[in-house]
């Protein structure tokens, strides 16, 4: 992949459990988002050809540039893992050395990594191998376990040294889970010690956040996550202000065509009772502060057809 794009750093869209299936991603896609990666897949699920682990896995053609994240703590199992994704053909490998979730980290993967740097190490040396120069290799990683030991600029130094070709940093520590604010300046700090480029994600609500973190940090890209939750129109708009200086609002009719578009596009690859109960939690947030929207909400929890749940938004969103 080249850094940056244009004239311009990267638009990523984060590894979302939950949210960023491959429907979600191919709309945020369709906004302007240019990398798109997997839910976090778990590298042992992998080696077990485990059905549930590889439907994550799954993207469609039209979603590349795309990345595949895994996640694990053993060295070897998670080359193995990496092998096992190569003939699917992404466009990199993301290892996640950065998620706090409790039953990820009483394994020591995900954050509980940033406590067993040399471990860290030997996981992107083995699956640096593994890939054998077909695909890079990215690092999604946070500040450090706890305030006390916030180490990413060495930790980040050593994944480098170890063969990592980009570096994505959320300045957040394991133990603050998603509360606070992030810490730009850390993504700043990291960008100017190291040779590879870096991914600067945390706190990207508006298209001015992403302007603002790109003065600030000078990163090579920028991650949005839960900022896109609701607003996949957010890529787009960031794109328009770092290139003009400007952006456009996104209209009643564009939110609406978009969420049928995001239910149309579900339909293709889960059935309508499964969609219907998983979109649910995407409406929550595509109905955000609109008037009557507790309402609204309660509506869409208790239908049970797509064309009922259209009718619902419409009315809902004051278009018919």
């Amino acid at each position: 992949m080249t850094f940056p794009l244009g004239n311009k750093p990267l638009l990523f869209l984060a590894p979302l459990a939950g949210y960023t299936d491959s429907a979600f991603r191919q709309i945020c896609k369709n906004w302007g988002a240019e990398v798109l990666e997997s839910e976090m897949v778990s590298a042992e699920g992998l080696i077990r050809n485990s059905v549930k682990t590889l439907q994550y896995v799954h993207f469609d053609e039209s979603e590349h540039p795309f990345g595949i994240q895994i996640f694990g703590c053993n060295p070897l199992t998670m080359a193995k893992a990496a092998t096992l994704l190569l003939p699917l053909k992404p466009d990199f490998i993301d290892l996640n050395m950065g998620c706090p979730v409790k039953k990820v980290v009483r394994k020591g993967a995900g954050s509980a990594l940033m406590q067993t740097p040399s471990l860290a190490e030997k996981i992107v040396k083995e699956v640096k191998n593994a890939l054998q120069g077909i695909i890079p290799l990215s690092v999604k990683f946070r500040s450090g376990w706890n305030f006390q030991n916030q180490n990413y600029l060495e930790f980040g130094l050593r994944l480098q040294e170890n063969g990592a070709d980009f570096l994505c940093l959320h300045p957040r520590t394991s133990s603050q889970m998603f509360s606070g604010s992030s810490k730009w300046e850390q993504i700043k700090i990291l960008k100017q010690n190291v040779q590879i480029p870096v991914i600067g994600n945390g706190d990207i609500k508006t298209p001015e956040d992403a302007q603002r973190m790109i003065t600030e940090t000078n990163c090579d890209g920028i991650m949005i996550g839960r900022g896109a939750l609701g607003k996949p129109w957010l890529f787009a708009q960031c794109s328009e202000l770092i290139s003009t200086g400007t952006y456009h609002p996104v209209t009643q009719k564009e939110i609406v065509k978009t969420i049928f578009a995001h239910l149309d596009k579900a339909l293709l690859y889960k059935s309508e009772y499964v969609v219907i109960r998983e979109i649910r939690a995407h409406l929550c947030f595509y109905t955000k502060g609109i008037l009557g929207g507790a309402e609204l909400r309660n509506q869409i929890n208790h239908t049970e057809s797509i064309s009922e749940l259209k009718a619902i938004i419409l009315k809902g969103f004051s278009l018919i």
